[in-house]
């Protein structure tokens, strides 16, 4: 592997501390939210009561080496071995994962100038709190205050934290975005899938979410919507019945039916019922989902286009192209998802230091070049698009 500039990591995590949403978060939403609690001898996160196994050892102390499942990941797993023994031995946590100027330390060394950061437990949470709106809004706000105290939005100009949106409640999620933009903020997460609210389950590009796509649009800043629980769960049930999500603990037919449609769905829903014609200036980047999706929703879009020109205020896969960016994984077809949204909408996620990306985040330009992206190409992939980014519009 040898680049001979920075880079730019689209798709970087640290581990919250224990306190990340309870730190901040009003006593009085404490049972309603996130509380520990010792059972059986080991520390347990309790979510609106009830223990919460999103994460097995949400601690994170020990937790996996960077790289251990990227075999695994790569479709290479010849010996049928359980997760147990592909996640190997556990280590204890580095200070790099909580600590943001040892984690400075290590992009030094790795060659990374700057990264968008986000959570490993957060992404489950919104979900979790799904039958009680309010806890949401409160957890997550508590969570927001924690992140930038800990990490900052956007410290020393190269550790861009992510602060989490619920979309549970349009007015709090404007008040939360205008409160997170005051501190700097330039990258905003919310979950995929349809958006829970006190009247059910209701699509983010419904209107009524149109004050934060507004803000939004105003700010000038991108909206990453990453990969975690979506909720999907719900309709694979009706196929296999397993219980709530747990991470890397699924089925073969979990991983076949639920996999893609999280992104699918929700990039087909705001292109068609419109979020990026009634905001022009809204830059959506969909983060650690991978790039199977794509090709199949272009391909659907072409074909509704022709058939109904008239739903449409613009051709939709050009809208597509304009204004969604895609993390692909290492192991997809790169080539082909270059040809679908262009390479100046590819970023480079190395999902450092999960257990599923690269130990080593740059070796995805090795990926990028084995499948003929020329030496230009692997820049703009691997710097250029998330710097980007990483600037609000003027």
């Amino acid at each position: 592997m040898t680049i001979d500039f920075t880079t730019f990591d689209a798709d970087n995590h640290y581990y919250e501390a224990t306190d990340a949403f309870t730190r901040h978060l009003d006593p009085k939403m404490a049972r309603r939210a996130m509380q520990w609690a010792e059972v059986g001898g080991r520390q347990r996160l309790l979510v609106g009561g009830k223990i919460n196994r999103f994460i097995p050892n949400p601690t994170f102390d020990p937790v996996a080496r960077p790289g251990a499942l990227d075999e695994y990941f790569r479709g290479r797993n010849p010996d049928g071995k359980g997760m147990a023994a592909l996640f190997g031995d556990l280590e204890p946590i580095r200070p790099e994962y909580r600590d943001r100027d040892a984690r400075l330390a290590v992009m030094d060394a790795q060659g990374i100038d700057g990264c968008f950061l986000f959570p490993t437990l957060g992404v489950g949470m919104e979900e979790a709190l799904a039958d009680d709106p309010e806890a949401a809004v409160a957890a997550f706000h508590a969570f927001n205050r924690w992140l930038d105290e800990d990490w900052g939005y956007h410290y020393q100009e190269r550790i861009f934290a992510a602060p989490m949106i619920p979309l549970v409640d349009v007015d709090a999620a404007v008040a939360e975005v205008d409160e997170v933009l005051d501190k700097g903020a330039r990258i905003i997460c919310i979950k995929g899938g349809p958006a829970h609210t006190p009247s059910g389950l209701a699509s983010p590009a419904d209107t009524r979410f149109d004050p934060f796509w507004g803000r939004v649009d105003e700010a000038g800043v991108t909206v990453a919507i990453h990969s975690g629980d979506a909720g999907y769960g719900r309709y694979v049930e009706d196929w296999e019945a397993h219980g709530e999500f747990r991470a890397f603990s699924h089925t073969p037919l979990r991983i076949v039916l639920s996999a893609d449609r999280p992104p699918y769905e929700t990039m087909a829903a705001l292109v068609c019922q419109g979020v990026f014609d009634r905001f022009p200036r809204v830059r959506v980047a969909s983060i650690e989902a991978g790039s199977e999706w794509v090709l199949p929703l272009v391909k659907k879009l072409k074909k509704v286009y022709g058939q109904m020109p008239m739903g449409f205020a613009s051709d939709p896969v050009e809208t597509l192209r304009e204004h969604v960016w895609v993390a692909p994984y290492y192991e997809d077809d790169l080539a082909a998802v270059k040809d679908a949204m262009g390479v100046e909408h590819l970023l480079f996620g190395s999902d450092w230091p999960h257990a599923e990306g690269p130990a080593e985040p740059r070796t995805f330009a090795d990926d990028l070049r084995s499948q003929g992206f020329t030496e230009d190409e692997v820049r703009i992939v691997m710097s250029d698009n998330g710097r980007q980014l990483v600037q609000p519009l003027p």
